[in-house]
């Protein structure tokens, strides 16, 4: 379970078909054999340590279901260690299950930060709210609107998330995992039965 508050941006230095090798000593020294960690927003397990770098194998369906598999050597990357039970819930309840991945379909320069358009997937539109939770590429926003017609939401990025996460480097065209609310699945769900 995380929070989506970034701890750190890690840089790929090895990216094989199913496996990654992040490096981010920070991260890495707090990091054992077994530890979940979460990558963009991907929950992975650690398989292997070397000095300031940790490895994690990537199975297919979080390829399928994330931009893990477009991720490359020198890419930089979003992480956060896991919530302890003695931990602050600064974001919201994130899984680290991606739904899917969405694209920027536009970006402005507003007074205090940027507001960035995304496409709404079809499937998640009934856990998609305005005001309501969501976690990009593992960093736990707010949706500020969502435009049915357009099949689109936005969120608004104050200027610290997007100096100390890879929020800095979006542009339009941009893929990014999307993690519906867990919250809003369950209330979802039961309002159908």
């Amino acid at each position: 379970m995380f929070t989506g508050i970034v701890s750190g941006v890690g840089t790929i230095v090895a990216a094989e078909p199913n496996r990654l090798a992040i490096e981010h000593a920070p991260t890495a020294r707090r990091l054992k054999i077994g530890s979940s960690v979460a990558v963009n927003g991907c929950c992975l397990t650690v398989v292997e340590k070397r000095g300031g770098t940790f490895v994690a194998d990537v199975v297919p369906e979080t390829l399928r279901r994330s931009n893990l598999g477009r991720v490359k050597q020198g890419s930089r990357v979003n992480l956060e260690r896991p919530l302890t039970a003695r931990g602050l819930l600064d974001g919201h309840l994130v899984q680290g299950h991606i739904d899917a991945t969405t694209k920027i379909t536009s970006m402005k320069r507003v007074v205090s930060g940027r507001e960035i358009v995304f496409e709404m997937p079809k499937a998640l539109r009934p856990f998609l709210v305005e005001k309501g939770s969501i976690a990009l590429d593992g960093v736990s926003l707010t949706i500020a609107k969502v435009d049915d017609a357009n099949g689109t939401f936005s969120v608004a990025l104050i200027p610290h998330t997007l100096a100390v996460t890879i929020a800095g480097d979006y542009k339009a065209g941009s893929v990014v995992n999307l993690e519906a609310d867990i919250v809003a699945r369950y209330v979802a769900r039961n309002l159908r039965r």
